[in-house]
């Protein structure tokens, strides 16, 4: 029975990963977050993973509050690239195979064609320097690691663009969505069942790979899916990034190429639009 540790299993990705563990029986899940494990602290990540004897560790835990990056530069360093070096070393000195999930902002978004592994990353926000920063980590300290590059990430659990355009839906009669800013959105129960399958199911094949459901979207795009999927009326225009300015600067076209990612490991990846009535089902 392999011996799984799930960080930040809290968050979105991360109670995903709990519902889907169910479909693993064969399988011994440990879920921590800040409270039964602080990542940051080397001593206590080594002395918790020798107790574990585990054979694998998928990080979900990150600092996600993009534009509080701005000013909360210590915590997202410490959350989204000193612990993902940590756990990496550590996971590397044990033997234990180590899954870290990283994000579509370290890119950009200039060029104007879907993204690739090797393409040259240019974060334009101290959240996306922070993840940039932790998979440099990562690959420094344990090359032997797995990171999935993800984009627009959404769940039935937590916070998140769907959550909030249903409740803005709810209680206004317009609403003014960026149009501009171009990606693709991803149920996060896929991207749980991809990585639990990569690294449960298939050979162990380390490297970067980028994953987020098929399909291209804009932000308004999204929001008129949602809106439609719920059976609700309210009004929805397309606006400018620069009518609605945010601290921290969003990438322009940040749609992932995911080539690799199936070409590797032979799975399919489910189109946007049919992810978020799924999710929304749930949602009802």
């Amino acid at each position: 029975m392999a011996n799984i540790l799930i960080t930040g299993a809290k968050g979105q990705l991360g109670s995903e990963l709990k519902e889907a563990s169910s479909l693993y029986p064969t399988a011994n899940f440990t879920y921590t977050d800040r409270e039964e494990l602080d990542i940051t602290d080397e001593e206590a990540v080594a002395a918790f993973l020798e107790r574990g004897n585990f054979k694998y560790l998928i990080n979900c835990a990150a600092y996600t509050a993009v534009d509080k990056a701005e000013t909360e530069k210590e915590p997202a360093f410490a959350i989204n690239a000193l612990a993902p070096g940590i756990l990496a070393g550590a996971c590397h000195r044990m033997g234990i195979g180590f899954v870290h999930v990283s994000t579509d902002f370290i890119f950009d978004g200039t060029l104007a064609r879907p993204l690739l592994e090797d393409d040259q990353a240019n974060p334009l926000s101290v959240y996306g320097a922070t993840k940039l920063d932790g998979e440099l980590k990562v690959l420094a300290k344990n090359p032997e690691a797995l990171i999935f590059r993800t984009s627009w990430v959404y769940s039935s659990f937590g916070n998140n663009f769907v959550k909030t355009i249903l409740k803005l839906c709810k209680e206004r009669e317009q609403l003014g969505i960026i149009f501009d800013q171009i990606g693709t959105p991803t149920y996060a129960k896929d991207l749980a069942l991809a990585i639990l399958a990569v690294t449960i199911d298939k050979e162990w094949k380390p490297g970067v790979y980028n994953y987020s459901n098929e399909g291209v979207a804009s932000w308004y795009d999204f929001a008129i899916a949602i809106r439609d999927n719920a059976g609700l009326k309210t009004g929805i225009s397309p606006i400018e990034t620069s009518q609605y300015p945010t601290p921290a600067v969003r990438p322009k076209y940040s749609v992932l190429n995911k080539k690799k990612f199936k070409d590797t490991f032979k799975l399919d990846i489910p189109y946007w639009r049919e992810s978020l009535k799924n999710c929304m089902e749930l949602l009802k």
